[in-house]
């Protein structure tokens, strides 16, 4: 754990989303030293806390009603439960807000006004506050009032249609991608719009809203693909693990198994022709530069397959690893976090929790964010359903006789 101060520390974030792509959002913010309160429902909490399996296992090896999937995002926030729906649970969450820098929600469009927990609302007792709302198509347009997903988005935006082998091939058809990638990218852009109105604040002294929606972001996530048909009106194909405008850049078979090679440029592929021992590859007027050797795929790929069949992975790797051509195995994810250069960096993070459930301590993937001075900062593991709700309320000046009540009522 860092001593070092953290880049967001004194920043305060009422974190009222669930599911993915907010609470992704949230603990990029955590992690940057924000402290983040998660409100969750009663005896419920987030709809990932029961996605599964596979479940955290206790300290017997047993299975616990904790799902891996809610502790994926969710490290370093404090739970609280609040019923939102009650008259003193808004009052709660009304004094939270007012102060707070941060409140990130994802309900739907108009979802939080009946409980006075709506942006304009929030902003007229606190005109500091940065409110960043997450919503499927955003809070304008004709599917605003829609509920979107991860999948439903992949499949609107078109990223399905690029993803998976050609229809004319076996296993063709469109995919999606193994991870809700709409949902992790709409909260990295959050969190990117937050860290940049938080800049404005110290400029203006005012807060604003944040209008963030999957649909946007899986449309730009597109990228060079989205560029490709906006300049030229052809949509691009699923073609597998090629790549449409670098060759050779996909998987070729090894003796063993298979291998991917990322060449980007001219230099790469002659490189790689050298080591291989064909050099004269590289001076084939077919394959003299990149354009050319996409051009002439189909007779350049065939040749290659052969040749890379004739050694292991690891020997392809070996060989080419100090010649600067981009080599590597196809791993599993438990080969991928046995890897040497993967454990060097310590991108698998066991925290300690104490939280009375059975479960000392979560394993989870380290954050990626490599500041020299103020680093990442690791304080809490993924928190038990509303771990944290009396020690919350007791900072906000509710003494045990009003918690005690509150409780009751069903309120926490």
């Amino acid at each position: 754990m860092s001593t070092k101060p953290a880049a967001l520390d004194g920043i305060k974030v009422l974190d009222l989303s669930r599911v993915l792509a907010g609470p992704w959002c949230t603990q990029i913010l955590a992690d940057l030293g924000a402290d983040v309160v998660k409100i969750e429902r009663p005896g419920v909490g987030d709809d990932t806390r029961t996605w599964g399996p596979p479940f955290i296992k206790d300290a017997n090896g047993n299975d616990t009603d904790q799902a891996s999937y809610f502790t994926s995002c969710n490290r370093n926030k404090r739970s609280v439960t609040i019923d939102m729906a009650t008259p003193d649970g808004q009052a709660l969450l009304k004094q939270m807000a007012a102060q707070a820098d941060i409140v990130v929600e994802n309900f739907k469009t108009g979802g939080l006004k009946q409980y006075g927990l709506d942006h304009e609302s929030l902003r007229a007792a606190n005109p500091r506050l940065i409110y960043c709302s997450v919503t499927g198509f955003g809070h304008d347009g004709p599917y605003a009032e829609r509920a979107g997903y991860d999948l439903m988005i992949q499949a609107m935006t078109g990223m399905m249609s690029i993803t998976g082998r050609p229809d004319d091939v076996p296993g063709g058809g469109p995919l999606r991608v193994g991870v809700a990638l709409t949902d992790l990218f709409t909260g990295v852009y959050a969190s990117t719009a937050i860290l940049a109105a938080l800049q404005v604040r110290d400029r203006t002294g005012e807060g604003q809203h944040i209008d963030m929606a999957l649909l946007d972001v899986g449309m730009a996530i597109l990228a060079n693909q989205a560029s490709a048909f906006l300049n030229t009106g052809k949509a691009p194909q699923r073609q597998g693990n090629t790549h449409p405008s670098l060759a050779p850049y996909q998987d070729f078979p090894t003796q063993d198994g298979s291998m991917l090679l990322a060449i980007g440029n001219n230099g790469q592929f002659a490189r790689f022709c050298e080591a291989a021992g064909h050099a004269e590859w590289a001076a084939d007027a077919r394959f003299a530069t990149n354009t050319l050797r996409v051009k002439h795929r189909g007779v350049l790929i065939p040749m290659m397959e052969e040749l890379t069949r004739t050694r292991t992975t690891a020997d392809w790797v070996t060989l080419l690893e100090d010649k600067a051509v981009p080599c590597g195995p196809i791993n599993d994810i438990a080969q991928a976090f046995d890897d040497a250069q993967v454990k060097s960096r310590g991108l698998a993070v066991t925290l300690p929790r104490d939280a009375g459930d059975g479960i000392a301590s979560i394993t989870g993937v380290a954050s990626p964010l490599r500041l020299t001075a103020t680093p990442p900062v690791l304080r809490h593991a993924p928190p038990a359903l509303g771990q944290h709700t009396q020690e919350v309320l007791a900072e906000m000046g509710i003494d045990a006789t009003r918690f005690e009540a509150l409780r009751s009522a069903g309120v926490v």
